[in-house]
């Protein structure tokens, strides 16, 4: 069954603040406990439910990555769920450990450090909309983080080495006695780690990584439309305390075309014609993806007429075959005419009304409405 929201789960809007998020979970958790639902099951799945989507919304990077890319962009695993639940379920004190630390100042913890994976990159790519309909292999740069060469990581100056935080005794974590209540946080001197560095390396400031700069090939389908994205996995930011790398998603954004406009599969354009050709019909060339076309079009073609070109257009990358292409006929009023042309066009406007309505039956159809509207 697919996930549904964590805003929804929550009963929140997507702009909530961390208070709304913290009350909002405190009042669905207290209702769904286990301990207070022992024999409902569907209280116990809304109650993981309920805590995961706490446990995403209330990481400010992990929300980050949800808000961007959805369920996609954060670990399903990370942070354990909803947890398993045994006999009388987990004790009351430690399924709201995150609640009375959010009073008491500190975190439910974990056992060891907590382990973190690293967020999503999105990058922007501009193409062409022939380099869209055709595909092509192309090669980005994006930000990296690389094991620092002189500490090799360990984020000490060279000579020296981490050493046990005697804080938590190098055990990434500390013991808080508030009343009845023990509570567990992550160290605050070594935040997890159980180790702390008293001379950093100078390159990477202690960070053990240094940012860089990749080359990453990137094969862009035939038929990849505007907004659909590319991922590639593992080429995103390192994840923290051992935690997997994120990935990279990249965005395809089609620049405008000077003729065609697409819909989908389907591409249009707008095809100006003179007024002779218009009157009298005759072939016509129109440009598409794959070269010139040729096509006659009747007498008497009136403006906004369209013709459809099949398989004229682009094959999607889902697709079994190729759109196809719309020509939006406009009839062109020719401007800036010779003396002769303007006694000749006088000469036939002359002609053409003393033909009456059959040759121009929309104007005699506007007519007749609008003598009706008056009458």
């Amino acid at each position: 069954m697919a996930k549904r929201d964590f805003y929804e789960v929550l009963g929140l809007a997507k702009n909530a603040s961390d208070e709304e998020i913290k009350k909002a979970y405190r009042k669905l958790a207290m209702k769904y406990h286990p301990d207070r639902n022992p024999d409902s099951k569907g209280a116990e799945d809304k109650f993981k439910e309920v805590k995961e989507a706490y446990e995403m919304l209330s990481d400010p990077q992990k929300r980050d990555a949800y808000d961007r890319f959805g369920h996609a962009g954060v670990d399903p695993n990370m942070g354990g769920g909803g947890g398993g639940f045994s006999g009388g379920g987990a004790g009351f004190g430690d399924a709201f450990g995150d609640i009375f630390g959010d009073i008491f100042g500190g975190g439910r913890a974990r056992s060891g450090p907590q382990v973190y994976r690293g967020a999503d990159l999105r990058y922007n790519l501009d193409i062409t909309l022939e380099q869209a309909a055709n595909g092509f292999d192309t090669t980005i740069r994006v930000p990296s983080w690389n094991e620092c060469e002189t500490c090799h990581g360990s984020g000490a100056k060279a000579g020296t080495s981490p050493t046990t935080c005697t804080t938590c005794a190098g055990h990434g974590q500390v013991r808080m006695q508030q009343g009845f209540f023990s509570i567990q946080q992550t160290c605050p001197k070594c935040h997890g780690t159980g180790k702390v560095i008293l001379d950093p390396c100078s390159p990477c400031a202690g960070a053990g990584r240094i940012k860089k700069n990749k080359t990453l090939e990137v094969k862009i389908p035939a038929g990849i439309d505007d907004g659909m994205r590319i991922r590639s996995t593992g080429n995103g930011e390192p994840g923290m305390n051992g935690g997997p790398t994120g990935d990279l998603y990249v965005e395809i954004h089609i620049k405008q075309h000077a003729v065609f406009q697409r819909d989908g599969d389907d591409l249009h354009c707008e095809m100006p014609i003179s007024f002779a050709k218009a009157a009298l019909g005759g072939d016509i060339e129109v440009p598409t993806l794959s070269g010139k076309v040729s096509f006659g079009v009747p007498e008497g073609t009136q403006s906004g007429k369209t013709f459809r070109l099949r398989g004229k257009g682009i094959k999607g990358v889902r697709s079994g075959f190729a759109g196809d292409l719309f020509c939006h006929v406009v009839v062109e009023t020719p401007i800036k005419l010779t003396d002769k042309q303007k006694e000749l066009m006088q000469e036939f406007d002359k002609l053409t009304l003393a033909g009456g309505a059959k040759h121009s039956p929309q104007s005699k159809s506007w007519m007749d409405k609008v003598k009706e509207f008056f009458e």
